[in-house]
């Protein structure tokens, strides 16, 4: 399952969510990108940094443009997920594939920008938000569902309380 997540500017709360789907989808076949509809360029040091200290992998991160995922030598994706509630009101273009797409609104850590205890409590807890997610994303997977209540279960998540 190739996993596509997004927000606008791709460098914290799709870039964590990337790494954690690879992470802990990894036995389930889940291949997972990220990308922004307004992309900034780099990935916030404070994402890349919570990512090492709790294991994830960051080899590979970095911050794109959607328009990659667009063109025809790109992976078709089965889900699109937004994380922020910017990226989830803007026009997506057009996905090879129709893939289901799902919002799980996360608070932009990457708003913080000091003191520094402030800025590493609002990334530690965008990113277990996500890892909560996630678990309960991947927990989905091992139901046999027909489409369309995949697809209301999957976004139902990102109504859920964590």
């Amino acid at each position: 399952m190739n996993i596509l997540v997004l927000c606008t500017g791709n460098s914290a709360r799709s870039i964590l969510a990337e790494s954690l789907l690879n992470r802990l989808g990894a036995d389930r076949g889940i291949r997972a990108f990220s990308a922004g509809s307004k992309p900034t360029g780099q990935i916030n040091p404070a994402a890349i940094a919570l990512l090492r200290e709790k294991g994830y992998p960051v080899e590979g991160l970095r911050s794109k443009s959607w328009e990659e995922f667009t063109r025809p030598d790109a992976p078709q994706m089965d889900l699109v997920i937004t994380v922020c509630d910017s990226a989830a009101a803007e026009p997506c273009p057009i996905w090879p594939g129709a893939p289901l797409q799902i919002h799980w609104g996360i608070p932009d850590p990457a708003a913080i920008t000091e003191p520094e205890e402030a800025v590493r409590a609002a990334f530690e807890q965008a990113c277990e938000r996500l890892e909560w997610r996630v678990r309960t994303f991947l927990a989905l997977l091992d139901e046999s569902l027909p489409r369309d209540e995949f697809r209301r279960r999957a976004a139902a998540i990102g109504q859920m309380e964590d």
